[in-house]
């Protein structure tokens, strides 16, 4: 599912609401997950997961097509782990569901 297929989605399940306000409130929570990541905080969605961010050192990588050595700098990358509540919805055996 792309960001337009979860605001048509959102926006046919709530006939009262606009497609513009639906389409600046998923906006919202994204923008505001990124900026909460950007200051290095943490962003827990009870049920859903929790985003946090990672810092790789740097190191020295390789090229897969030359082989050369090539120096890759130390990054900040974004994580994401699995609430309880999403886990088990997603090993649920199929007549469960």
């Amino acid at each position: 599912m792309i960001k337009s297929e979860l605001i048509q989605m959102i926006a046919q399940q709530n006939p009262h609401l606009y497609h513009r306000d639906v389409e600046r409130i998923i906006n919202t929570v994204f923008d505001e997950i990124i900026t909460a990541l950007a200051n290095g905080n943490r962003v827990e969605l009870r049920g859903f997961g929790a985003f946090s961010i990672k810092e790789r050192d740097a190191r020295v990588g390789r090229n897969p097509r030359t082989g050369a050595s090539v120096a890759v700098d130390a990054k900040r990358v974004p994580f994401f782990k699995t609430g309880k509540e999403l886990r088990e919805r997603l090993n649920q055996e199929p007549d469960q569901g």
